[in-house]
C-alpha cells in the first residue's frame, strides 16, 4: 500500500507524542486565561453585544469561543482548539 501511495506522492503520517499545556475558556475564567496566555485579549462584538476572546497566533488573531481550549504548543505558540478536536487529539496526563 505504501508503494502505491508513494507513486501518487502521498504518504500517511501519525502525530508524534508531545506534551502540551492547555486551559479551557469557560466564559468566567478571564484571569486564568490571561495568566496562561499573555497573547490573549478581549474585543467588543456589537453583533452579539458581548466580548470576544482573541488569541494572537502564528497565523494571525483568532477568536476563541466559550468551551474552546487555549493550547500552548511545543514552541511556546498559542492557539484555540475546539473541544471536540481537543478530546480526540489529547489525553490528560495530570
Amino acid at each position: 500500500m505504501n508503494k502505491i501511495l508513494q507513486l501518487f506522492g502521498r504518504m500517511r503520517y501519525k502525530k508524534k507524542p508531545v506534551v502540551i499545556e492547555a486551559i479551557q475558556w469557560n466564559g468566567d475564567n478571564r484571569k486564568e486565561v490571561f495568566d496562561f496566555c499573555p497573547l490573549s485579549y478581549f474585543t467588543y462584538n456589537p453583533k452579539t453585544d458581548s466580548l470576544d476572546l482573541k488569541i494572537k497566533t502564528l497565523e494571525g488573531h483568532m477568536i476563541a469561543t466559550e468551551g474552546d481550549f487555549i493550547i500552548k504548543g511545543v514552541k511556546g505558540e498559542y492557539y484555540p482548539c475546539k473541544p471536540d478536536i481537543f478530546e480526540i487529539t489529547y489525553d490528560s496526563i495530570d
